[in-house]
């Protein structure tokens, strides 16, 4: 079942110090096995029969210490679930040679059992018990008389049944883990100041993975414009590739003729289960209470499940003040149970009324910054853009005066040009400030090779730019990522001699990458802070630094997280 395994990247320092703390009881409980050897090594007589377990029991205690210093130093793989199986061995040779199914070492099996169970949950638990109940059987039957045949059935379902319960229990210990590692990400919300609807989609991307669904669908309907929305994320789509679509005539949707009120898990049985349990549930949110669904439940439910090719979903209603919505979590191979379902409808509980905030939030800032941005475009006409076409005027005016064989002349046009680009740029951008960003920006790279252009015009400095993979960005970081590359490249043309640059952009786990470098140009490298990219960088919850690159090039590196 999807939502029992455990991510491997989520607690990760936790997973060390169970594996630390393991490694040590294992440690104990060698040294313990061969002491007690030691103190029974009397009862023994054959020469060869005593020898072998001196042997295996010892072997024991170097393995639990060899295991306890690799896992101490970090040695990923002696913390993995290998080691479980490698103790299965040990225990199995251990019962096998004092006594077989009569050996009081049968419960060493239970070590390896309760540290799985624990550790990856109840799938692996079980594992381990199949395993411990598979080999003590064999050695009981390998070795023992029909006399020692009760004895040996009685100690095998003992094995069986405790283990299958502690299974259960440290499996239920893992999985509540993971929901609160799930519950913690997404209260770490993305930064509001790049909109709801990247907070929608981060969120989305998240209760995909932890389910280890194939889809993950939120319908969602706002009541001041009446118009339906459906986001849509699949398995191999990221946060940033989340499909947004407007629907119009939604009544027609097999998503909305489910019960609005209610949880509903629908999974496709295989014939002999489905004779015995039904295909589809229907859960109150106050009451918890399951009952299965009528025959027009069932038909909704199966209209849905054909509509997204899955074997098995679960839905449940949004908590919005203004408006209403669903979630469809959906799986094409893997089985949802209850409190699957019942966990998403707390998880959206959660989540969306912070959504919702957000959202008020962003549209009492937008409505404050449109005043002051009208504001700010009048000073800037004012203060910026008219000195600059002075400015102009003025060399135009030197120009003029100046004569054909004027030396000047080149260097004159050369300020001229550079006089009248800025003008434009400052009233491009004065007009950015009055009427905002476009909703639909288009993609960085376009922008990025303009800004290259114009500086390769002006200051005669080539840039070079790299995107590496494919990088999806909304308007608002669109405008951030160009405005602290802007910052970057000024930086290089007012401060260093350099005739070579590069850009680098890329994403990597979770987070957007911005590598400004230039060349050396003869002078040793030197460790600074570039003040407003760093603070840029730390207002979008990320950091810059300055490292050195090849050959001695300087390269500013910004991290944000998205």
């Amino acid at each position: 079942m999807p939502a029992s395994s455990i991510d491997p990247d989520s607690g990760t320092d936790s997973l060390t110090a169970d594996a630390l703390m393991v490694a040590r009881m294992r440690l104990v409980l060698s040294v313990s096995a061969l002491l007690a050897v030691g103190v029974d090594a009397g009862e023994v007589d054959q020469q060869d029969i005593g020898s072998t377990i001196w042997l295996v029991f010892s072997g024991f205690v170097v393995y639990s210490l060899g295991v306890h210093v690799c896992t101490r130093t970090g040695l990923p793989y002696f913390q993995g679930k290998a080691i479980h199986w490698l103790d299965i061995l040990w225990f199995t040779l251990m019962v096998l040679v004092t006594g077989g199914g009569g050996s009081l070492y049968f419960l060493f099996y239970f070590f390896a059992i309760l540290t799985s169970s624990f550790r990856w949950g109840y799938e692996e638990g079980a594992r381990m018990t199949m395993a411990a109940v598979v080999s003590f059987a064999t050695c009981g039957l390998g070795t023992g008389t029909g006399s020692d045949t009760p004895q040996l059935l009685m100690r095998t379902t003992f094995l069986l049944a405790l283990g299958h319960m502690i299974g259960h229990w440290g499996g239920s210990k893992v999985e509540l883990r993971r929901r609160l590692a799930l519950l913690s990400q997404v209260s770490r919300l993305s930064n509001p100041r790049f909109g709801v609807n990247r907070t929608i989609a981060s969120t989305m991307e998240k209760t995909l993975a932890f389910f280890e669904a194939s889809h993950c669908i939120l319908l969602m309907r706002d009541t001041d414009t009446s118009g339906w929305v459906l986001r849509s994320v699949g398995k191999s789509d990221t946060a940033e590739s989340v499909s947004v679509e407007t629907i119009e005539r939604v009544c027609e949707s097999p998503l909305m003729a489910l019960d609005a009120e209610h949880i509903v898990l629908s999974s496709r049985l295989p014939w002999p289960m489905s004779m015995v349990r039904a295909d589809g549930h229907a859960c109150e949110p106050r009451t918890h209470r399951w009952q299965p669904q009528d025959e027009q439940g069932l038909r909704h439910s199966a209209a849905v499940a054909a509509m997204l090719e899955a074997r098995s979903f679960m839905t449940a209603p949004l908590p919005m003040r203004q408006g209403e919505g669903r979630i469809y979590v959906s799986s094409h191979e893997g089985l949802f149970r209850k409190s699957d379902a019942l966990f998403l409808a707390h998880l959206v509980d959660q989540v969306f009324p912070v959504i919702e905030t957000i959202r008020v939030l962003d549209g009492m800032a937008s409505e404050a910054a449109s005043k002051e941005r009208l504001k700010l475009s009048l000073d800037l006409h004012d203060t910026a853009i008219q000195p600059y076409i002075g400015l102009k005027m003025g060399l135009s005016a030197l120009r003029k005066k100046a004569g054909a064989d004027n030396p000047l002349i080149d260097d004159l046009d050369k300020l001229a040009a550079m006089a009248e680009s800025v003008v434009a740029d400052l009233r491009h951008f004065a007009g950015t400030v009055k009427h905002g960003a476009d909703s639909q920006c288009e993609f960085i790279l376009p922008h990025l090779h303009r800004q290259a252009a114009r500086i390769k015009t002006l200051y005669g400095i080539d840039i070079q730019i790299v995107v590496d993979g494919d990088v999806h960005l909304d308007d608002r970081m669109t405008a951030e990522v160009l405005q602290l590359v802007r910052e970057g490249l000024n930086n290089i043309c007012k401060h260093t001699h350099a005739h070579h640059g590069r850009i680098r952009i890329g994403c990597t786990d979770g987070k957007l990458q911005i590598r400004i470098e230039n060349e050396a140009c003869g002078t040793n490298f030197s460790n600074f802070r570039p003040r407003s990219i760093s603070e840029r960088a730390a207002a979008l919850g990320g950091s810059a630094e300055v490292t050195q690159g090849m050959g001695g090039a300087t390269a500013v590196l910004v991290e944000i997280p998205i």
